[in-house]
C-alpha cells in the first residue's frame, strides 16, 4: 500500500437520518475529525458533501484534497430497501427449474407480481449439459416482460457446476434491452438454486439504489476535489472498489452494521463484546469473540428473506431514534418499526410546521392524522423518477411539494391514505412525525432541533388516546413512557443477542428490561457476561437505563456517535474462493471451481491444481476489488473413500482460499 507522507482516510456513513464522516490519520491510526450532516435521500451528495466538508473544516488547520488517499462508505441504503420493500422492477428467468423449485424460490411471496419466467435448460451435478438452452423462448420471453423490467435476475439448475447458459442469457438479454443482469453464480457458489435466485432477484432491484449512491459519493469528492479510491463496505465488514460494488450491490446488505462493529473494535479495543448500534430506523446488535465478528455462513437474513450473501451475524430490529409512535387497538403504545421524519426535525427546517401544529391543536374534532406531515425526500430538487404508479399515487404525488404538507389535507380519503403509503413504500415521499427523537426534546435529553414542535406533536398524540387535552403533566408522562419503552425494547434485543436466540414474549426477560426486577415475590435479574459496545447517534440517550436495567458494562467511546464511519475507514479487502474436487471411485476427479468443471485423473494433481486455482481466484478477486499487497491463507477438507490409501482415495475436498489486504491509496 502506498500512501503519502501525510495520509488521510475519510470514512462515511449515510444513514436514514444521519451522514456521518470521519477522518482517521493513517500514520497513527486515530480518529481526528468527525461531523454529522442530514441524510438528504433526494440528493445523497449534498449530505455526503456537507459531512465530509464539517469534518475537515474542524481540524484546525483544515485538509488538503490532496493529503487523502481513501474514501471509504458504509450504507444503510441496501437494508433498508429490503426492509422496506424498495426497489427497481425486475424480470425473473430461471433455467431447468421446475414448478416445485419456482416455489421454494420464495419469490412470489417476497414480491408480488414480480415476473417469473421458467425456459428449458440446466446442467447436471457433473456440469454436463442436461437440456439444451431454450434461447427461443427466451425471445419470447423479452418480447413480454422486457419492457416492463428495469433490471433481470438469472439463475440457472447446476450452474455453480457450469455457468455456460446464464452467461448465454445475459448476452441475450443485454443485447436485447440493454438493462442490468444479475447472474446468480456471481454472487453464490451454493448448489441451492432456489436460494441463489432469490439473492439475484434481490440484487437486481438494489443496482440503481447502489449505483445512486455512488454516483452522488463520486460527486462530492469532485466538488470538494478528492481525487482517490472510492471503497464501499459490504456486509461481512470487508471492502470493495465501489465499481466492483456496483453490479452486486447486495453484497452491502448489513453493510452499515458491518462497519459499526469494525468501529466499535477499533474504538474500544476490546475483544470480546456486543455491540448494539442504534441509529434513525434500527438498532443492529453484533457479537465480537476473541477478536472475530461472528459471520453467519448460511448467508444474512434480512427483511424475513434469508439470502445468500455472506454477512456478520448481527440481529436488526426496526427500533431507532426516528421509529413511528403509534397506538394499538387497545390504546397501547407501539414503537416501530417503520421509520419517520422526526416533526422536530422538520419544524427546524420549515419553521411553518409549529403554525400547521397549532392548527391541529385548534381543530378540536382530534384525529390519528393530525401532527403528521408529508414532504418530498430531502435534496430532491427535481421530483424523483415515479415509474409504474397507478392514477391515485400520481394524483397524489402531485400534491407533495419541497416544503412540508399536513397529511390530513393531501389524504382526505382512505384510498388517497394508501396511495400516499404506496409512495412512502416506493421512497418517493417522506412522511414526519411524533418520535422517540421528539420524545427525548421534550424530557431535554436532546436539544438539537425544535422543542416546542415535539411538545405540540405530543399534545396531538396524547388527546388523540384520551379525547381530551392534556396537561403539561401528562405530555412529559407520555413522553417518559416513550422513552421507557425504547429502552425496554432494547434490552430484550441485547438479551436475545446474549442468549443467541430470540425468546419472544418471555414474562422473566420482560420484566427486568421494564425496569421492574421482579414478579410477584422473586427478584429477577440478567446479565450479560460480556461489556455491550454502544454506538450510533442516540445511544448515549437510552442505554445508560439499559445498563443499570440490565446490570450490563455499558462502553461509550469516544466517536461512538460515529463508529460506523470509522469502521468504514479502517476496513480490509477480503475475498473467500472455494473450489470443490470430486472423486467417483474409478479414478475420475472433477475440480468444480469459478470458471466451471475440469476432469482429471490424478487425486493428488487435482488437489494441487485446485489449490492453485482457488489461490489464484483469490488473489484477482481482492485485486479487483482494490486491494494493494495481499496474503492468502488456504484451508482444505478432505473426505476419503473407505479403503483410501492416499488422495487418489479423495471422495471430496473443499479448497478454500482466502485473500486480504489492505485498499490501495492513492
Amino acid at each position: 500500500m502506498s500512501q503519502a507522507p501525510e495520509s488521510y482516510f475519510i470514512g462515511v456513513d449515510t444513514g436514514g437520518t444521519y451522514t456521518d464522516a470521519a477522518v482517521i490519520e493513517a500514520a497513527n491510526h486515530r480518529v481526528i475529525a468527525s461531523a454529522k450532516a442530514i441524510t438528504t435521500k433526494g440528493d445523497l451528495a449534498i449530505g455526503v458533501t456537507e459531512a465530509i466538508t464539517k469534518a475537515v473544516a474542524s481540524l484546525p488547520r483544515g485538509l488538503k484534497p490532496e493529503d487523502i488517499s481513501l474514501v471509504s462508505v458504509s450504507t444503510t441504503l441496501a437494508t433498508n430497501a429490503v426492509v422496506e420493500g424498495h426497489g427497481s422492477a425486475v424480470g425473473v428467468v430461471l433455467s431447468g427449474f421446475d414448478a416445485q423449485m419456482v416455489e421454494r424460490t420464495g419469490i412470489a411471496k417476497a414480491f408480488p407480481g414480480m415476473p417469473v419466467e421458467m425456459i428449458a435448460g440446466g446442467h447436471d451435478h457433473n456440469g454436463d449439459e442436461k437440456t439444451a438452452l431454450d434461447i427461443a423462448g427466451l425471445e419470447a420471453v423479452l418480447g413480454r416482460i422486457g419492457g416492463k423490467c428495469d433490471a433481470f435476475a438469472v439463475a440457472s439448475a447446476f450452474a455453480v457446476r457450469n455457468p455456460a447458459h446464464e452467461h448465454k442469457i445475459r448476452e441475450i438479454i443485454t443485447a436485447r434491452t440493454g438493462k442490468p443482469v444479475t447472474l446468480s453464480t456471481e454472487l453464490s457458489s451454493s448448489l441451492d438454486a432456489p436460494r441463489r435466485a432469490l439473492t439475484a432477484s434481490l440484487n437486481a432491484r438494489l443496482i440503481s439504489r447502489i449505483s445512486f449512491l455512488i454516483e452522488a459519493v463520486s460527486r462530492a469528492m469532485t466538488g470538494l476535489k478528492i481525487v482517490c479510491p472510492l471503497m464501499i463496505v459490504k456486509g461481512d465488514g470487508t471492502l470493495a472498489l465501489a465499481e466492483t460494488v456496483a453490479m452486486r450491490p447486495i453484497e452491502t446488505v448489513l453493510s452499515g452494521p458491518a462497519a459499526s462493529l469494525v468501529g466499535a473494535r477499533w474504538l474500544s479495543g476490546l475483544s470480546d463484546f456486543i455491540m448494539s448500534d442504534m441509529g434513525g430506523t434500527t438498532t443492529d446488535l453484533g457479537v465480537l469473540k476473541d477478536g472475530r465478528p461472528r459471520v453467519t455462513e448460511e448467508g444474512a437474513e434480512v427483511g424475513g428473506w434469508r439470502t445468500m450473501v455472506k454477512a456478520i451475524d448481527v440481529r436488526t430490529i426496526g427500533l431507532g431514534g426516528d421509529s413511528e409512535i403509534h397506538f394499538e387497538a387497545n390504546g397501547g403504545l407501539s414503537v416501530g418499526p417503520q421509520r419517520i421524519v422526526p416533526v422536530s426535525l422538520i419544524a427546524q427546517r420549515f419553521p411553518e410546521v409549529l403554525a400547521m401544529l397549532d392548527s391541529d391543536l385548534a381543530d378540536t374534532e382530534g384525529g390519528s392524522m393530525h401532527g403528521r406531515f408529508v414532504v418530498h425526500p430531502f435534496g430532491a430538487a427535481n421530483r424523483l423518477a415515479a415509474t409504474d404508479l397507478s392514477a391515485r399515487e400520481k394524483e397524489i404525488l402531485d400534491l407533495v411539494t419541497d416544503r412540508p404538507k399536513p397529511v390530513r389535507k393531501v389524504a382526505v380519503s382512505s384510498g388517497a391514505q394508501r396511495a400516499l403509503a404506496a409512495l412512502k413504500r416506493k421512497g418517493l415521499v417522506q412522511i414526519c412525525g411524533f418520535t422517540p427523537s421528539d420524545a427525548a426534546h421534550v424530557l431535554d435529553l436532546q436539544a438539537n432541533w425544535s422543542k416546542p414542535a415535539a411538545e405540540k406533536a405530543a399534545q396531538l398524540l396524547v388527546r388523540f388516546r384520551e379525547m381530551k387535552m392534556p396537561s403539561p403533566e401528562r405530555v412529559k408522562g407520555f413522553c417518559e413512557e416513550v422513552w421507557s419503552d425504547v429502552v425496554r425494547l432494547t434490552g430484550r434485543v441485547i438479551l436475545d443477542t446474549a442468549l443467541g436466540q430470540k425468546t419472544g414474549g418471555d414474562t422473566l426477560l420482560d420484566a427486568v428490561c421494564s425496569g421492574r426486577g421482579g414478579i410477584g415475590l422473586t427478584r429477577i435479574g440478567l446479565s450479560p457476561t460480556v461489556p455491550v459496545v454502544a454506538v450510533g447517534g442516540p445511544v448515549k440517550i437510552y442505554y445508560g437505563e439499559v445498563g443499570k436495567r440490565l446490570g450490563a458494562e455499558i462502553v461509550f467511546p469516544e466517536f461512538c456517535d460515529v463508529a460506523n464511519a470509522v469502521g468504514a475507514a479502517t476496513g480490509v479487502v477480503s475475498r473467500a474462493v472455494t473450489v470443490t474436487l470430486e472423486g467417483d471411485g474409478s479414478g475420475l476427479f472433477r475440480l468444480h471451481g469459478p470458471e466451471g468443471t475440469r476432469s482429471l485423473t490424478s487425486g493428488t494433481q487435482a488437489l494441487a491444481e485446485g489449490e492453485a486455482l482457488a489461490r489464484q481466484a483469490a488473489l484477482t478477486a481482492v485485486t479487483q476489488m482494490g486491494a494493494g499487497k495481499a496474503e492468502v491463507k488456504v484451508s482444505i477438507a478432505k473426505s476419503y473413500l473407505p479403503d483410501a490409501v492416499d488422495d487418489n482415495g479423495l471422495l471430496k475436498a473443499e479448497i478454500t482460499a482466502e485473500a486480504i489486504g489492505r485498499p490501495e491509496t492513492r
